[in-house]
């Protein structure tokens, strides 16, 4: 057969097409540096990010977000100087990587001092829980007497020195409870009563977010998913009404998150935000999202960790934890900024906001944008307080959290592209193992193979969109036969179509 009767039956070949090189699926991101982090955590973090061999930027988020956690309302930010809008320094991280890029070593090291005080914390809860079952039993004790007390002077007519009888028992003060900072895989009902005994808030800790998220995305979970939104601002209270736990009540759902996720997991889940699939801010409030360049080269350390550093970043959990600042009444203490701080903060906010108003980004980058100054006025105020400052918020701490901010934006502009141009590594993938593949092609015959990727027909159509516009393969429409069905799809390897003329 020669060129002109195969161009016949693939007309889109009438004239010859050069393939062009796929470009690069996801832009460049800026990495973590270490004046980026408060001097109390940076030793340790660049410490188990060399002995892992890990980009620093998951320890780093990782402490954020677990430092966040600890300080919970402890204290509260208000970003202007009249207004009463007030920040709650929740945290909401993902750990973007391959299953080689160490997110969970990373993420497990950087969580211990969280482990040691909760620890600490259930040894002592332990001899409170004692004492609480003796006082119980004495009161009982207390109850019954002044019963046998009461029945006694009822006999002899005496109501209303019985009645005084009984009153004077006191009842037992409520059942210690057990503190904890980390939660796992709990229910919305469970999560619920840990947060009423909690009321500092707590740390959601997933090894891997895409099961949290996917299960979110499910139609009979939006109770669920309303939830989390509320948890998401730290100061939103919540009531929900169950069968067997009545009315529970939390006054302020705080809550943040760290977990890890693949590339592959999180892509589907961003395009369905870009597509307005259930686009009601969840993905947007994951504003620690954070996708580094994995570290390319290895060699072989073995030494022991800086001891100095952990010490010191213990100590920094410890201080948090035990960090009490006088408030108005029941209300945790609220800081400002100083002016040299707020002036800065007022001109990165207004960059935000023209850039997040404008009609050149999707719509969810721009949600996306929108929450980016709660997120870094509550990196501002926990590193004044990391830094030993508790009166106002300056211009030290403040810095530090804007060049967070434009990291985070960064990373962020990386998230959202693996939607908009998630076809590109499929692309890639299937010329890397197209000798695997029969040629001509059909879209079912790839996701067959299950490939990284590749195992949905969203996933194959995206990527053979790619490769066609890209001129790798041609795309060939088969009508149906008489008997009925739908048309199919063929796709054939340019540059095997031609060979000096013949169809190779």
């Amino acid at each position: 057969m020669n060129k002109d009767l195969y161009a016949s039956h693939w007309p889109e070949l009438e004239q010859h097409v050069t393939p062009r090189p796929l470009p690069d699926a996801l832009p460049p991101v800026p990495s973590i540096e270490p004046e980026m982090l408060p001097e109390s955590i940076r030793s340790y973090v660049l410490d188990v990010s060399q002995r892992m061999q890990s980009a620093p930027d998951y320890a780093a988020v990782v402490a954020i977000c677990a430092l966040s956690a600890v300080l919970g309302r402890k204290a509260l930010i208000r970003p202007k100087q009249h207004d009463d809008w007030t920040v709650t320094p929740t945290a909401w991280g993902a750990l973007i990587g391959g299953p080689s890029t160490m997110k969970s070593p990373s993420m497990a090291e950087m969580l211990r001092p969280l482990n040691s005080i909760e620890a600490r914390a259930a040894v002592e809860w332990k001899e409170r829980a004692k004492q609480y079952k003796a006082e119980v039993e004495v009161n009982e004790i207390e109850i019954s007497l002044a019963k046998t007390t009461a029945r006694k002077l009822m006999q002899k007519g005496q109501r209303e020195e019985a009645i005084m009888s009984l009153a004077s028992t006191e009842g037992s003060d409520e059942e210690p409870s057990l503190e904890r900072i980390i939660v796992n895989d709990a229910s919305v009902e469970a999560l619920g009563e840990r947060m009423r005994e909690n009321p500092n808030g707590l740390l959601m800790v997933r090894d891997e977010l895409s099961g949290w998220i996917s299960l979110l995305m499910q139609e009979d979970r939006q109770s669920d998913r309303a939830f989390f939104l509320e948890a998401f601002n730290g100061n939103s209270s919540f009531t929900y009404d169950r069968i067997g736990r009545g009315t529970v009540r939390i006054e302020n759902c705080t809550l943040s998150v760290i977990g890890g996720i693949q590339p592959s997991r999180i892509a589907p889940l961003v395009r369905g935000a870009l597509r307005g699939i259930a686009d009601d801010g969840l993905i947007q409030r994951l504003q620690l999202a954070i996708w580094p360049d994995p570290v390319k080269s290895w060699r072989w350390i073995d030494r022991a960790p800086d001891t100095c550093a952990r010490t010191r970043y213990f100590n920094t959990f410890d201080r948090l934890h035990a960090l009490e600042l006088p408030g108005n009444g029941d209300e945790p203490a609220c800081l400002r900024f100083t002016p040299e701080a707020q002036a800065m903060f007022i001109e990165w906010m207004e960059e935000i906001q023209i850039d997040a108003r404008g009609d050149e980004m999707p719509a969810a980058m721009q949600s996306h944008l929108l929450k980016m100054p709660k997120t870094v006025a509550g990196l501002a105020l926990l590193f004044e307080l990391l830094d030993g400052g508790t009166e106002a918020v300056g211009g030290v701490a403040t810095g530090r959290a804007l060049d967070w901010g434009d990291y985070l934006r960064g990373h962020a502009n990386r998230l959202y592209s693996a939607a908009t141009h998630g076809g590109i590594e499929g692309a890639r993938l299937i010329l890397k193992r197209k000798a695997k593949l029969p040629n001509p092609v059909k879209a079912r015959e790839i996701q067959r193979r299950s490939w990284s990727g590749l195992s949905t027909p969203e996933e194959v159509a995206s990527a053979l969109e790619v490769l066609v516009d890209y001129g790798h393969l041609t795309e060939q429409v088969m009508n149906p036969s008489p008997m009925g069905g739908r048309p199919t799809k063929t796709y054939r390897w340019v540059e095997e179509v031609f060979n000096d003329g013949q169809v190779a």
